[in-house]
């Protein structure tokens, strides 16, 4: 298996169980903030190497406020990985994007309250640019493939993020709603963010469940509706995921490979070493 996999999937458990995957193994990875939700399953596919890690742990034990994602994103980076695909769940906050349909979102609203959002602190400051949070040429690439296989798939959109585990009040719908956002999901920061912390190139395919509870001639949104639809979308973005590998390349071109150039204030005499040794995979190539 070749060392160094051309793409990361963070996901459901199923999403690496592709038609043609071929020597899926399971690596347990260690990173200083902890362990990743899941070991990091590799495999082969058209003779390139894929990794996917299941965000929410081996059958679905683990809560959105509760998901390590400083260690899922830091275990993709050890391994060499400089492109992530997030698939996730999402309510559409729009008449437009239907039950059913995915979605490559362009923007991203942080509504969190309870997680950890940054590697960095501990003596070590860092302002990373998120005016375009999501990987522009990978998400092109991505609604790209997920077209090609066969999916309803709208390019572009406002997801925001909230702490979840509960879902929405009416109210909290409809002021979302005010706001010109198009979709609501518990997962996407700070991975997002992080990502680009990280210096890896990011994008999500999301899988729109439900209208939220906005929606007057719909059901409100319930777990076994998000079940439903993600058990029938998982063989598009399984399609999506193997054409992606035809179009992307070990080359990372764009300037989401330079994140950290101008982000890190901290000069680095005054790094403490801990916090050096702790982010050298990230920091390296600026603190030399």
């Amino acid at each position: 298996m070749n060392d160094n996999p051309v793409l990361g999937v963070i996901g459901g458990t199923g999403l690496y169980k592709l038609p043609g995957l071929k020597n899926l193994e399971s690596k347990g990875v260690d990173t200083p903030f902890g362990k990743p939700s899941s070991p990091v399953f590799l495999g082969e596919l058209k003779g390139k190497t894929i990794a996917f890690i299941a965000r929410h742990g081996i059958g679905h034990f683990i809560s959105p406020s509760e998901v390590n994602y400083r260690a899922n994103i830091y275990a993709m980076k050890s391994l060499g990985i400089n492109k992530v695909v997030g698939v996730s769940a999402c309510g559409s906050l729009r008449d437009d994007y239907s039950p059913g349909d995915l979605v490559i979102p362009d923007q991203l609203i942080d509504f969190t309250k309870n997680r950890v959002y940054s590697f960095f602190g501990d003596g070590l400051v860092a302002h990373i640019g998120t005016a375009d949070p999501y990987c522009g040429s990978l998400s092109t690439l991505a609604y790209q493939a997920v077209l090609s296989a066969g999916a309803t798939v709208h390019m572009g959109g406002a997801y925001i993020t909230i702490e979840g585990p509960r879902f929405s009040t009416k109210a909290e719908s409809n002021l979302f709603r005010s706001w010109g956002l198009s979709v609501i999901g518990m997962t996407n920061s700070p991975e997002a963010f992080l990502a680009r912390e990280a210096e890896i190139c990011y994008t999500t395919i999301a899988h729109v469940t439900d209208y939220d509870v906005w929606h007057e001639s719909e059901e409100p949104v319930s777990v076994e509706m998000i079940l439903n639809t993600l058990q029938n979308n998982t063989k598009i973005v399984q399609r999506a995921l193997d054409i992606l590998l035809d179009k992307i390349t070990p080359e990372q071109e764009c300037e989401c490979a330079n994140t950290l150039s101008n982000a890190l204030v901290t000069r680095s005499d005054l790094i403490p070493d801990n916090t050096k040794n702790k982010l050298e995979l990230l920091i390296k190539k600026y603190t030399d």
